[in-house]
Order: structure tokens, then C-alpha cells, then sequence
């Protein structure tokens, strides 16, 4: 895993594509801006893992 720091208003590009903007840090809260093709899928990962124990397939 790569981590990286970044402040507010700092991004990352992923793959010439996507870009990931830091956009408010408030305590222990981070605001991100994700801007990517419409095609692109993004997705918390607290929803996959509730997808994945909604269906018997997954597990």
C-alpha cells in the first residue's frame, strides 16, 4: 500500500484519470473530492462489505 500525506485543497492523480482531492480536514474527518470517467464505479467500502454479506454468492 502506498500512503502518502497530502493537505487541504492536495491531490493525487490515479492511472492519468482519476483524481482525488483533499478537500476539508476537520479532527478526525477528511472531506475527499473524487473526480473520474462516468464509467468508473466508486463505491465506500463499508457498502461492499454489507453487499457482500447480503449475498450468499460472496461468501
Amino acid at each position: 500500500m502506498l500512503v502518502l500525506t497530502r493537505k487541504e485543497n492536495q491531490s493525487v492523480v490515479i492511472n492519468k484519470e482519476v483524481k482525488v482531492v483533499v478537500l476539508e480536514v476537520i479532527g478526525n474527518t477528511v472531506k475527499l473530492g473524487i473526480q473520474a470517467p462516468n464509467s468508473m464505479d466508486i463505491v465506500r467500502t463499508e457498502l461492499l462489505e454489507l453487499a457482500g454479506e447480503n449475498c450468499p454468492a460472496a461468501n
